[in-house]
């Protein structure tokens, strides 16, 4: 799935969307972009999304991973991966502890380590389009890879399409 976005108002919004198209199951999503494309901008939408107030959430690039309560009883883990050297030092911050059924976790350069997530996961590329666009346009592209970021990425593309008057 591919999604034009505008502005980071309109990746932010985008975000909101995915966290209404998680099921009881939970979602990895992996977040894959150049330094400054949003990624923390869609992970501050997706906490939103998810009951979590956004001025609470930042980067957790010095500290690794944040854990936030969602609504529902269940919680979101944000990772960022940027500063961490080793699949050893990543094991180290109990990283594999944050996965459960029916958690949500978003990771930020995800691209480091992708042995270390679920297989199934929902890939979100965040990338800046080539010529033309406005300094704050990003293109979201999103690949799923299991039976349950599958059905996630169906239910968030039909929200987008909805959402855009049915341009995709």
């Amino acid at each position: 799935m591919r999604f034009p976005s505008r502005s980071p108002e309109q990746t932010f919004a985008a975000a909101r969307l995915l966290a209404a198209a998680i099921d009881e199951h939970g979602l990895v999503v992996s977040l894959v972009g150049p330094l400054g494309a949003g990624k923390t901008v869609f992970a501050k939408g997706l906490a939103a999304g998810l009951g979590v107030d956004e001025a609470a959430v930042a980067s957790p690039t010095f500290v690794i991973a944040s854990e936030y309560r969602i609504r529902g009883g269940g919680h979101l883990a944000h990772v960022d991966l940027y500063r961490v050297e080793s699949r050893e030092e990543l094991e180290a911050t109990g990283f594999a502890d944050l996965l459960g059924l029916g958690s949500v976790m978003v990771v930020e350069w995800a691209d480091r380590f992708p042995d270390a997530l679920p297989v199934d996961r929902l890939v979100v590329e965040i990338s800046r389009p080539d010529s033309g666009a406005s300094p704050d346009a990003r293109e979201l592209h999103a690949l799923s890879s299991g039976a349950v970021s599958e059905a996630a990425l169906e239910r968030w593309s039909n929200a987008l399409a909805g959402a855009s008057g049915g341009s995709r």
